[in-house]
């Protein structure tokens, strides 16, 4: 080996050393900051689901239930369940964080909020790729207003305009959005079902 490709071989390593470090020292101030928009995106998006809510106290997600929704052929993670206080500090239903992994796009996370007596208050989207002009349309109010303020045990999504409070109209050219979307809900719901047994 010449002295030439030592030399060029000690550059890149240092280099590499020193971008290394770099780039630990960005993640180590950042991390903080980002860790802290994502907790106020979630709170603002409880807080949508959740209007007259006074509180959230955060239970322990039910490892069970979530095998079971499994079972039933969701692919779907339950990340975090809030119960729902008033004023008073009674219990008036639940915000759940879903992810649904079968997006287009990947990975679907939203917060719902579903009161005791079972009706679905709305849906907010905390991350969502899908594609532009398409799936990204699951975000606004002509297609997640639609799951807004029914109380069903099950919601299936339609191409031929819905004619039922469980039918949601799915967003055309965004069959796989509409499905994954209706399945988090879906999951949501029988997990919240589950734990008033």
């Amino acid at each position: 080996m010449s002295r030439e490709s030592i030399r060029n071989t000690i550059s890149l390593m240092l280099i590499t050393v020193i971008a290394g470090l770099l780039l630990g020292a960005v993640y180590e101030v950042t991390k903080e900051p980002i860790r802290e928009q994502k907790q106020r995106a979630k709170e603002a998006a409880y807080k949508e689901v959740f209007a007259d809510a006074a509180d959230f106290e955060e239970q322990a997600v039910d490892d069970k239930r979530e095998a079971d929704l499994k079972e039933q052929g969701m692919d779907v993670q339950i990340d975090e369940v809030m119960k729902v206080l008033d004023a008073q500090g009674n219990g008036i239903g639940y915000v759940l964080t879903v992810t649904d992994h079968e997006g287009y796009g990947g990975d679907i996370q939203f917060a719902m909020g579903v009161r005791t007596d079972g009706t679905l208050n709305s849906i907010s989207f905390l991350s969502i790729g899908e594609t532009a002009g398409l799936g990204m349309k699951a975000q606004e109010d002509a297609f997640k207003g639609q799951f807004a303020g029914k109380k069903v045990e099950h919601f299936s999504y339609t191409k031929d305009g819905a004619t039922s409070e469980s039918e949601i109209d799915a967003i055309s050219g965004a069959t796989i959005t509409t499905n994954a979307v209706t399945n988090g809900v879906n999951a949501g719901l029988s997990y919240i079902d589950a734990l008033s047994e």
